[in-house]
């Protein structure tokens, strides 16, 4: 039985088919991720039959682009293939154009493949019913760069945070309905605010009131909002300062721990993708060039790409020397 502790998450992974007692006696197994919560008998686990959470499947997309009189296809990824597990954070890393958002927005289904498929918890995104679809948005959310882009400056926090709800209704639980009253629903925004830091206070107010790191905040409480399986962090702190920043990726790691959340995290930063990842995916001109644990390729990084990211950092921090 071959087993791994997760420092960032503190997951065991095991991978060998096994056995776990449940409700109804003894499950044969395959693939288990438990988190250790230091007491005996009182670990938070989640076990699955091997199938990962996301499955990027050979996927290519290509945009037409004029060339003369002629339109030619110019690809944007070229035969992409990760996966991505329950409870691990998945870095994905290159440059300025590599391709990173691109294979994010096919996972959310904002943008179809040219070829390939991308399924998320077993269902092909881009085939997907309509009810299907609307069943895997309330399980994946996004977090997005600008964090004041991301929000409508004319509605107030409590309008933005509540939104998921009014959207979705009674599908996130009655709690969360449309017949749930005003002060349930500002009860519960509230809060969602605590849980990433924001007092109640902040409900009244508008985008404009808040710094860039209380903004993308109120980003991560909305996305909080339906409790999804998956989000999708699309450079999150790159437009905030270094402390502020810090500060984000440190209540990201808390929300996982607390929630069990499964993290795609994009970012050009080796430091932050090798911080908070459980492993790394390298991309390079729309190929995916190099994947492995996060500790092991930082360590020993196989292709010239990723040794030009890891040279291009002044210094990448051991994973304990925070």
């Amino acid at each position: 039985m071959d087993s791994l502790v997760d420092p960032a998450t503190q997951y065991v992974r095991v991978s060998h088919p096994f056995r776990v007692f449940g409700g109804n006696g003894w499950k044969a197994m395959s693939l288990f991720s438990c988190r250790i919560n230091g007491v005996v008998g009182s670990a938070r686990c989640i076990y699955h039959l091997g199938m990962a959470l996301v499955e990027v499947d050979a996927v290519w997309k290509s945009y037409p682009r004029r060339v003369g009189m002629h339109t030619e296809q110019q690809a944007v990824v070229e035969d992409v293939s990760l996966k991505i597990e329950a409870g691990e954070t998945l870095g994905l890393v290159g440059e300025s154009g590599s391709g990173k958002t691109t294979v994010a927005r096919m996972i959310l289904g904002l943008t179809r493949p040219s070829r390939g498929a991308v399924r998320v918890d077993g269902i092909d995104v881009a085939r997907a019913s309509r009810a299907e679809l609307r069943r895997l948005r309330r399980q994946m959310q996004p977090v997005f760069q600008d964090p004041y882009g991301a929000l409508n400056p004319r509605m107030k926090v409590l309008e933005i945070v509540t939104e998921p709800w009014a959207i979705h209704g009674g599908a996130c639980g009655a709690a969360n309905s449309l017949n749930a009253t005003k002060d349930e629903k500002r009860a519960r925004a509230a809060a969602l605010l605590r849980e990433v830091g924001l007092d109640e206070s902040a409900l009244d107010r508008y985008p404009h009131e808040f710094s860039g790191g209380q903004r993308q905040r109120v980003n991560i409480a909305r996305a909080l909002a339906l409790r999804p399986k998956l989000l999708i962090l699309d450079e999150p702190v790159s437009a905030l300062d270094v402390s502020v920043g810090a500060q984000i990726i440190n209540l990201l790691r808390q929300l996982q721990r607390q929630y069990g959340l499964t993290y795609l995290f994009i970012s050009h930063a080796m430091p932050l993708v090798r911080y908070l990842s459980t492993r790394i995916a390298v991309m390079e001109r729309g190929r995916l060039v190099e994947t492995g644990e996060a500790v092991a390729l930082c360590a020993n990084p196989r292709e010239a790409y990723t040794q030009q990211l890891l040279a291009a950092t002044p210094e990448l921090p051991a994973a304990n020397s925070y």
